[in-house]
């Protein structure tokens, strides 16, 4: 009886698993809906802003602008992790910490300068890889507000104005679709132009604009703006990619207790035939011995 009674407990509590995984399962998949949402509602705006300003940038000559261009050479960078502040999310958070620390080794820049991080796991990595964060962000949990991202990406730009720091990098996780996910070290300072709007520009002559106001004065109010546009879109990308990886690892891991609980089940049965067949030998053999 004791073996039966250890394969039920152990039954109990893969059924108390399983129920917690698709309890998980299903709020990642509410979440993972609204999130997807958000980050699609906002691509539209950071295309065309991002095709707003390639325009304006190549429309002549002598426009020019701080924020845009390449790093500065021999400058120190920023590089801005952004993970998440919760595991059980598959190779999630690995994934974007192997890229960052891949990129970090690659780049002398950034492995000199400053390294910030976005989410709890993220930070306890680094740490552990003896990698100094300059600053945790916690402000942002689930719903990255844009008031919040627009203030971190105006520390940025202001410090990188200031010549603080030379390039802003975030290593993040970019949503492409519910299918595929891909860790990217993206360049947010300086802005590059030329690949605004992600080369959707038609071919042809370049068309010719009147500017009012001017377009260094036009600039001076969208480069900013598109630059805390992309970081928005950073954030966005980041959380839904980490739904995403919630829901597949929750519903394999309640797949792999459903399996376990039949296994429990057959083996359970087995033992307790093999305990019944004994009992009734044990009834048979004591009655013919009082015969």
């Amino acid at each position: 009886m004791g073996k039966s009674r250890e394969i039920q407990k152990r039954m109990k509590a893969v059924g108390n698993i399983k129920r917690i995984t698709r309890t998980m399962q299903m709020i990642a998949t509410s979440k993972f809906a609204r999130a997807q949402q958000s980050a699609l509602d906002s691509k539209p705006y950071t295309g065309a802003l991002f095709d707003l300003v390639r325009q304006l940038a190549s429309a002549g000559e002598g426009i020019e602008h701080p924020l845009l261009g390449d790093a500065r050479e021999g400058s120190r960078e920023l590089t801005l992790v952004i993970t998440s502040d919760r595991g059980l999310c598959g190779p999630y958070n690995g994934t974007v910490v192997r890229t960052a620390l891949n990129h970090l080794k690659a780049t002398p820049a950034a492995r000199e300068g400053v390294t910030e991080v976005v989410g709890k796991k993220g930070a306890g990595v680094l740490r552990f890889n003896k990698i100094e964060v300059g600053a945790h962000h916690t402000q942002f949990g689930d719903k990255p507000g844009y008031e919040d991202v627009q203030r971190l990406a105006q520390d940025y730009i202001d410090r990188f104005t200031a010549g603080e720091i030379g390039a802003v990098r975030v290593v993040s996780m970019k949503y492409f679709s519910a299918g595929r996910q891909k860790p990217e070290v993206f360049q947010l300072l300086p802005f590059k132009a030329e690949s605004a709007g992600g080369g959707n520009a038609s071919e042809g002559a370049a068309p010719l604009y009147e500017f009012s106001p001017d377009a260094n004065a036009l600039l001076g109010h969208l480069v900013p703006a598109a630059i805390k546009a992309q970081l928005f879109q950073c954030f966005n990308d980041a959380v839904v990619s980490e739904h995403i990886a919630r829901m597949v690892a929750m519903k394999s891991a309640t797949d792999n207790a459903g399996k376990m609980g039949h296994a429990l089940k057959r083996k359970f049965n087995r033992v307790r035939q093999s305990q019944i067949t004994t009992e009734l030998t044990e009834i048979i053999s004591g009655a013919a011995a009082l015969e």
